[in-house]
């Protein structure tokens, strides 16, 4: 009996995994990234934000498993496996990493709100280029639904993404 009114009332079903901001500033859907690698989706679903603040930190506990040399992207993994590339600026890699700090490496082990990059946001514009920042789901198919919160100002790990199996 309460097992079909929990349903009803959608109790008892997973919500999904959490992935908080990595980035301060505004977020917006990904169809309004310009580059269509990210605005078409073709690496997977996910959301952007338009930085105010040129810190990256960790969206949701797990592990690095890249950084690329020029420091403008990362991909990591969360402990279920999302597998999450965050972004920084369109064609920023031209910069080869000039305004670009990291603070994590490969196999580093990560927990929510780690800080995981720096970049100047100045500079970035300075050059001309786009400062907005992607955090897409690269394998987007394993799940049923991915949810973003677009449309709003974000503080560090405020709820963006939720990714749901």
């Amino acid at each position: 009996m309460f097992g079909s009114l929990k349903e009803k009332l959608g109790l008892g079903k997973k919500k999904g995994e959490v992935l908080g901001a990595p980035v301060e500033g505004e977020a917006v859907e990904l169809s309004k990234v310009s580059d269509p690698t990210f605005g078409e989706e073709i690496l997977g679903k996910g959301v952007a934000i338009l930085p105010s603040v040129g810190k990256v930190v960790a969206p949701i506990d797990g592990t690095i498993a890249m950084v690329f040399d020029t420091k403008h992207a990362l991909s990591m993994t969360s402990d279920s496996g999302i597998e999450i590339l965050i972004h920084i600026g369109l064609d920023t890699v031209t910069l080869k990493g000039e305004p670009f700090t990291a603070h994590a490496a490969a196999g580093d082990k990560v927990k929510a709100g780690d800080l995981l990059l720096e970049f100047d946001i100045e500079a970035i514009k300075a050059a001309g280029l786009d400062t907005i920042v992607p955090m897409v789901i690269c394998n987007t198919p394993d799940y049923s639904e991915i949810q973003t919160s677009a449309g709003k100002s974000v503080k560090l790990l405020d709820e963006v993404l939720t990714v749901t199996k």
